[in-house]
């Protein structure tokens, strides 16, 4: 299925070195996370989170319990927000150097998760600030040891070496990538998921689609990122429809929770291109926009692109969602056309102009693809070739349905 695009005299990486406890009831390793920091020598670490979220779900609880047992101090920084920026990443850095934090721990989705990620960066590098972080402006080679609570099943920031942050004051919502930002630890407990409200249940499952959509078709994918796509896509196919009948089916949250991890591990493998580097100003420019709700507009304009250039590969790993498509370029537009209506069936029916942008706006969202840093990274990869009139054509096609 995907032998041809595989260069057998190539040589690839393949990562996966989170450790990530899954499962119902995984809060509970907390316990023994905080003894093995103790038994390290960490004994004041920084917890960043959103101002409800660590309460809400369920997990504080149990961590503050570990923490308090192992003689662990702690300071919580409570503020971060959906598309955070870097001025709340300095401000948290600040926090934990004043407190003298010797690890970092983040409980959340990827808004705090990446935060706390960026943190542990910067905890170590005291001279540089979050803007120079993510405008590439140094090369960050240590961090601070992170530990991740995750409470969606969109982001896999949890098994993943990635973040994501806004650059305060301008449009700019890059992404970067280390090594030193696996976490050392990551939980993954379905039970703090389940008061995820439906909306966000529907985009961030959608996340992880198109985060296998895009590691699978990139031009530096592996045998283990197509591999990976194929069960998240055929998870998210299966238990997204009822997870939205029924919240409260833990069979089908325990599902798309191991489809994000999933999904994290194999864009950690073939990276992305298209749909997250023309998301990312949408979201980066209207911070109200959940950057799930942006996939999910840009993703059939992306794929009626990219389906010619892989087609034996989408026509595989979409079967469970667009059936009986046929490996051939000519098949683009009905691939498009079925994935769109998926999404619709699903609850995601927003377009371009749904969310208020024009034709007007596609010169300016064109323009940031190529200037925020690091999104011209996301597409070199991609598998046609990443011209302003490609962008500008996508987001095109992505005001309204696709004719």
């Amino acid at each position: 299925m995907f032998d041809k695009y595989m260069n057998i005299d190539s040589v690839t990486t393949i990562r996966g070195r989170a450790l990530v406890h899954f499962g119902f009831g995984a809060i509970e390793k907390m316990a023994d996370i905080a003894k093995e920091l103790k038994d390290k020598g960490i004994t004041r670490i920084l917890v960043v989170s959103t101002p409800t979220a660590y309460k809400v779900s369920g997990a504080w609880t149990p961590v503050e319990k570990a923490l308090s047992a192992a003689g662990i101090q702690w300071s919580l920084y409570d503020r971060v927000t959906p598309n955070p920026e870097t001025v709340a990443i300095d401000e948290a850095t600040q926090q934990g150097r004043a407190f003298g934090a010797q690890a970092v721990l983040g409980i959340g989705g990827g808004s705090p998760i990446d935060t706390a990620k960026s943190v542990a960066i910067l905890l170590e590098y005291p001279d540089k600030t979050g803007a120079e972080l993510f405008e590439w402006k140094f090369t960050p080679e240590r961090a601070l040891p992170i530990i991740a609570i995750n409470l969606t099943h969109g982001t896999g920031s949890e098994g993943n070496r990635v973040a994501v942050a806004s650059v305060s004051g301008k449009k700019y919502k890059p992404a970067i990538a280390c090594e030193c930002l696996y976490p050392t630890w990551s939980i993954d407990d379905p039970d703090l998921m389940m008061s995820l409200p439906p909306k966000q249940i529907l985009y961030t499952s959608i996340d992880a689609l198109n985060h296998v959509v895009e590691a699978a078709t990139s031009t530096i994918t592996n045998p283990l990122a197509i591999t990976l796509a194929r069960e998240v896509v055929a998870l998210v196919a299966e238990y997204l429809p009822v997870a939205m009948a029924n919240p409260q089916d833990r069979i089908a949250r325990y599902h798309l929770a191991y489809a994000a991890l999933l999904g994290g591990m194999s864009f950690d493998n073939g990276f992305l291109h298209y749909t997250h580097a023309l998301e990312h100003p949408l979201s980066g420019a209207r911070p109200e926009i959940t950057h799930g709700l942006g996939l999910a507009i840009l993703l059939p304009a992306v794929l009626e692109n990219i389906y010619p250039a892989r087609a034996e590969v989408l026509a595989d790993i979409l079967a469970p969602i667009a059936p009986n498509l046929k490996p051939e370029a000519a098949d683009a537009r009905k691939a498009a056309h079925a994935v769109e209506q998926w999404l619709f069936d699903q609850g995601a029916t927003s377009k371009l102009t749904d969310e208020n942008f024009t034709q007007n706006d596609l010169e300016e969202l064109t323009e940031l693809v190529f200037a925020t840093p690091s999104l011209s990274v996301l597409l070199s990869v991609a598998p046609t070739e990443a011209t302003r009139d490609t962008v500008r054509d996508i987001y095109r096609k992505s005001l309204q349905r696709l004719a």
